[in-house]
């Protein structure tokens, strides 16, 4: 039996994943992005794409209380905001201030059969435009996407993921 930390390194793999988190960083600017296993008690990177240096591989571990991560399972909704430091709430929420982001995007990823599985969520350590509900609606058909990922019994790589502008073979324009 495999633990939970190394059935999440298995999907580090999958380059539909991967596809997808390099669109995230493309639509918001931001140049982190992550799936995340979150239960009551783990955060666990399953994927993760670091384009900024936040020095986190998959299978590693965040303490659970220390991410925002933890306020979506508890409320199954999307947490977004642009600029911390400008925002009242956040400027002085300690998981901003500790891992040193001033945007951030995550939206809850739902299996078919109801149960949360985690987070698709990007940060960056500069403000980003990224609170407008078309790109939140964007991230959440992302999220969705990665679901039906998870749920197949076997998440072949092919076909491409459902991202416009990629195709089987690379990326093409959309014309």
């Amino acid at each position: 039996m495999h633990t939970l930390a190394e059935k999440c390194v298995a999907l580090a793999g999958n380059p539909r994943i991967a596809a997808i988190l390099r669109h995230v960083c493309d639509l918001t600017g931001m140049g982190f992005a992550a799936v995340a296993r979150v239960t009551d008690d783990r955060w666990i990177a399953c994927h993760v794409l670091d384009q900024i240096e936040f020095g986190l591989d998959a299978g590693e571990e965040l303490d659970l209380k220390t991410t925002i991560c933890n306020d979506i399972r508890l409320t199954g909704q999307a947490i977004v905001f642009d600029c911390a430091s400008a925002d009242g709430y956040w400027r002085s929420h300690p998981t901003p201030i500790l891992y040193g982001f001033e945007s951030y995007l995550a939206v809850p990823i739902t299996l078919s059969d109801g149960a949360f599985f985690g987070t698709l969520c990007a940060l960056d350590p500069a403000a980003r435009r990224v609170d407008m509900p078309e790109l939140v609606a964007t991230i959440r058909t992302l999220a969705d996407e990665i679901a039906a990922i998870l749920d197949s019994p076997d998440p072949d790589p092919d076909p491409a993921p459902m991202v416009p502008g990629h195709a089987r073979a690379g990326i093409a324009s959309p014309r």
